[in-house]
């Protein structure tokens, strides 16, 4: 497992304005529009919003849910099934970026969002320092799992999770969540709230109150 102490390479300002918190409707929706460039995204980020197509289009749409779900990091519900199948399975962290964002992106899964623009927007960002996946390998070495998401300072903005293997995905929560404790993170965002990740702990802050959350933990650099 890395320690993630090495910095991202700077991005610089994006050519978008996000709207203050000020001028936010009281829909999910932010905006509409813009590009997934790495100083958009992190920009974004960093302003609470995060990106996803608008339904049956190519538009982007920026997104703030409220509530929104994040998984306090000493909170999450690890249960015996989990514990037994992490004994099962070996983690690695940014091995295999981009096979870790193919499998959350397989076109058969349920509500799939992830198109090419979305995997090219994370790699780069990959590549640049700033998305990291976590990996869950079965004993004969095969990717059974795992996920991604965006670390800026103390957030880690998760995107998506995928399994081929029982509790695979879980697995890698439960090492992300290690993860940040380890390196001093906060803030683990997971977006919209879903009965699966409530059953691992996520829990509902209003939109405010996920605001503050985000300035603590960008208020000074995780070590």
């Amino acid at each position: 497992m890395t320690d993630w102490s090495t910095k991202p390479q700077p991005v610089g300002e994006s050519r978008w304005r996000f709207p203050h918190f000020s001028e936010w409707p009281g829909d999910d929706l932010i905006i509409a529009g813009a590009d997934l460039e790495p100083a958009t995204l992190i920009a974004a980020y960093r302003n609470g919003i995060f990106p996803m197509a608008l339904s049956n289009s190519k538009v982007l749409g920026w997104w703030s849910p409220d509530p929104r779900g994040i998984v306090p990091l000493d909170q999450l519900r690890v249960t015996r099934s989990m514990r037994q199948s992490d004994k099962q399975y070996e983690v690695r962290v940014d091995t295999c970026f981009v096979d870790v964002v193919g499998g959350c992106a397989n076109p058969l899964r349920k509500d799939g969002w992830i198109t090419g623009a979305f995997i090219r927007a994370y790699t780069r960002l990959h590549e640049l320092g700033w998305a990291h996946s976590v990996e869950v390998f079965d004993r004969d070495g095969q990717l059974a799992g795992g996920l991604y998401g965006v670390r800026v300072e103390r957030l880690f903005a998760g995107e998506s999770m995928f399994n081929v293997r029982r509790d695979a995905s879980k697995v890698a929560l439960m090492a992300l969540v290690q993860l940040m404790l380890d390196t001093g993170m906060t803030l683990l965002d997971v977006q919209w709230r879903t009965d699966h990740l409530d059953s691992l702990g996520a829990i509902g802050v209003a939109r405010e109150r996920y605001l503050v959350l985000l300035a603590e933990a960008l208020a000074s650099a995780a070590t």
